[in-house]
């Protein structure tokens, strides 16, 4: 396989794991611009979707999916499985998007 396959399930169809390498992290922290501030205050009063918002944690939500991928590669896996997402707040204007999941190494069937 070229590139880490990723999967939200705990198995993968049509192939079994053969080696489990644990833990693996993605993680990215973005902080807010001025704008992006100013229109969610204004959809804040007439209600909405703030699309700065939602662009940057789409961005932020892939960044840290390739840096999964790039730490499970490094860890000599070929695949993650069980990946979530996790998000927090770090302070005022700055959020975390982690990508997480478990590193392992898969064979077809």
């Amino acid at each position: 396989m070229s590139d880490i396959i990723v999967t939200t399930m705990n198995d993968l169809p049509g192939y079994q794991v053969a080696e489990v390498f644990g833990e693996v992290f993605g993680l990215t922290v973005r902080s807010r611009n001025i704008g992006s501030d100013i229109g969610a205050s204004l959809k804040g009063l007439v209600g909405g979707e703030v699309k700065g918002y939602t662009k940057m944690l789409s961005d932020s939500r892939l960044e840290a999916v390739d840096r999964l991928r790039d730490a499970a590669r490094n860890a000599g896996a070929n695949a993650v499985i069980a990946m979530r997402f996790d998000c927090n707040e770090v302070s005022g204007n700055m959020t975390e998007v982690a990508a997480y999941g478990t590193a392992v190494t898969v064979r077809r069937n």
